[in-house]
């Protein structure tokens, strides 16, 4: 064998061997990280369950989640129950708000059961049902989580998104949207019917909470429509429960 030719091996053997230790360093880093990557999206799903039923840290016009240092207190004084809802089969879980709803709509797709995880709260009295949703906007994913009493009036919602357009189908996070949510009523006579997002809405102090209709957000209609079909199709299947409710 040549001196040119053992040295492209040794050249070949060497990217091989750094090819390896970048992997394995690579690997290493992803484990280390894990459990705090982990912890931060356990954080971020209490804080927005709790959100959602108005327990928050808001100014008069921001959206202010319960800090991190206390959000686990918090959800444990106000989130009573969790519920995972299997076809008629309804269980408690306490790791409930782990369940990914992603992968959980992709197993339905499969023809698969469901499990639909569903968050029983109290507050000043009162109960809230906090559910979470998960749909499309105009470039990618959508979600959020939704607080309904007995009869699936909403009490508040939280909305994110992975890619919304600033300024426009952004602003589902924004609270001048999400408060109009509340009081709105999911149901129309006995019958569910979800929430629309209209540019047509006619009510733009969003007074009339029996119309099952919201204000669009400007210029942002994909989005918004994009909300309402996720609220119709992802709160639909939680009807069953809560006639079991009545």
């Amino acid at each position: 064998m040549s001196k040119k030719t053992d040295s492209n091996v040794y050249t070949i053997l060497f990217a091989i061997g750094m090819v390896l230790v970048v992997g394995a360093l690579l690997a290493f880093t992803a484990s280390s990280l894990r459990p705090m990557i982990d912890a931060n999206k356990r954080i971020e799903k209490q804080q927005n369950i709790l959100y959602a039923m108005g327990v928050n840290e808001n100014d008069e016009t921001n959206v202010e989640f319960v800090s991190k240092d206390k959000v686990a207190d918090e959800f444990a004084k106000y989130i009573k129950k969790q519920l995972v809802i299997e076809g008629d089969n309804v269980s408690e879980d306490t790791k409930a708000y782990l369940i990914d709803v992603k992968k959980q709509q992709t197993a339905a797709k499969e023809g698969k059961t469901r499990k639909l995880p569903l968050f029983v709260g109290e507050k000043d009295g009162q109960t809230f049902y906090i559910a979470p949703i998960r749909g499309k906007g105009l470039w990618d994913a959508i979600w959020g989580y939704v607080a309904m009493d007995k009869n699936m009036v909403v009490q508040g919602v939280f909305f994110d998104h992975k890619g919304e357009t600033p300024g426009l189908g952004a602003n589902i996070k924004q609270r001048f949207f999400m408060d109009d949510f509340a009081g709105e009523d999911l149901m129309n006579n006995g019958s569910f019917k979800g929430i629309a997002v209209s540019k047509s809405n006619g009510d733009p102090k969003n007074e009339d909470k029996n119309d099952n209709e919201v204000d669009a957000i400007a210029g942002a209609t994909i989005t918004g429509d994009g909300v309402a079909a996720m609220l119709k199709s992802e709160l639909a299947l939680y009807v069953p429960y809560f006639k079991t409710l009545k």
